[in-house]
């Protein structure tokens, strides 16, 4: 079986986390800091904050950003459902817009459309590596007084206009997940040049608590902790930011290798006149998290009948971004749920294996089984 996709980790990684658990230090702790310290120098951020995950790290960055109950906050529905549940935690609605077409991000002016007088933030989804248009919301955040957070769980190692995503706004959040770039096994990381912002979510990802353990564990004096407001346990492990560290020295060379599997890709694809492969534009430099293929009109077979043919040959895809109003959790929204484009992208578009290291053999074997299916 070729999977989707799978992480890129070695005994490299596997000695940094035995030699971490060695020290006996494996909750937060200087692992945690190194890990923080190093990415926010690689995507140019000030600070960064690790947490447990990205749908952690999105929903502190809600409250950070002083969303709350009665307050909207824009974002697509495609994405995964974690994008509007961080909106829903902190008792907020999350309105959903509609995406461009060719990129699968926000469409900016249906975004503007859809701004009322509850509306305080826009969630901005790099979706599956590819930049959004950062500099056009911020503009629209600026026009009408709302926050900007980024939505960035798949997008380490993209870079927007020549610099890294993580160091254009102030509530940066990333993923590492096993299905990303790079992984930690589950993980987060918040990225922010804001003091203030930086501050607070290091309290509250660690319960309120005014001290942190690292602190108390080196002082040579006594220290009594106070718990400052409700907080919430979102640590990530300094085992986990000890194999974090290894995947950030290798996340260049690994996108690199991605940009020329996808390359593969878009050679032997560019003749078939039934699809459209991804967006490609130099100032949208895509870490290439997922390869995503639309199938249009003319395509010979289903979507769902092309993902079942070629897993009966060994291959797994998986569908395209899922749109969150017509999950089940979602039956009683009550906003506009009338997102045609978004349907259509989510329907007619399918994910196909790509990873690193990924075979020149199992690269020819997706190439073949899809064109003979495309019927070229």
């Amino acid at each position: 079986m070729i999977p989707i996709a799978k992480p890129f980790v070695t005994e490299e990684e596997a000695q940094a986390a035995y030699d971490t658990i060695l020290t006996g230090w494996i909750t937060q702790g200087p692992r945690v800091a190194e890990f923080e310290e190093k990415f926010a120098k690689y995507v140019g951020s000030k600070y960064a904050v690790a947490v447990s995950n990205c749908t952690t790290a999105l929903h502190l960055s809600m409250i950070v950003a002083g969303i709350k109950a009665g307050d909207e906050v824009i974002c697509p529905s495609m994405s995964y459902i974690a994008t509007a549940n961080s909106i829903m935690y902190v008792g907020a609605k999350p309105v959903f817009a509609e995406v461009n077409p060719e990129t699968y991000n926000l469409d900016v002016d249906d975004v503007e459309k859809r701004i009322t007088k509850n509306t305080k933030a826009i969630l901005l989804v790099h979706q599956i590596g590819l930049p959004a248009d950062i500099n056009k919301f911020k503009a629209l955040c600026t026009k009408y007084s709302l926050k900007l957070i980024e939505d960035a769980a798949c997008a380490a190692g993209s870079s927007y206009k020549g610099a890294k995503i993580g160091s254009h706004s102030d509530l940066v959040c990333f993923s590492f997940h096993p299905r990303k770039v790079i992984s930690t096994g589950d993980g987060g990381m918040i990225t922010t040049s804001n003091e203030a912002y930086y501050n607070r979510l290091k309290l509250l990802r660690q319960h309120g608590m005014s001290v942190n353990d690292r602190v108390r564990h080196n002082s040579s004096q006594v220290i009594f902790e106070d718990h400052i407001e409700v907080g919430y346990n979102y640590r990530l492990t300094d085992i986990q930011a000890s194999v974090g560290i290894k995947q950030l020295e290798k996340l260049d060379m690994i996108v690199a290798e991605r940009q020329k599997i996808a390359s593969s890709y878009n050679q032997a694809f560019k003749n078939i006149d039934s699809i459209r492969l991804p967006f490609q534009n130099p100032d949208y430099f895509s870490n290439i998290q997922s390869y995503s293929i639309y199938l249009k009109e003319n395509f010979p077979i289903s979507r769902n009948e092309l993902m079942q043919k070629m897993l009966d040959r060994g291959i797994a895809t998986r569908r395209g971004v899922m749109t969150t109003h017509r999950e089940t959790a979602y039956n009683n929204y009550d906003g506009d749920a009338n997102l045609i484009i978004s349907e259509d992208a989510a329907d007619r578009s399918i994910i196909i294996p790509l990873y690193y290291p990924m075979s020149d053999k199992d690269i020819q074997t997706v190439i073949d089984t899809f064109i003979e299916l495309a019927g070229n």
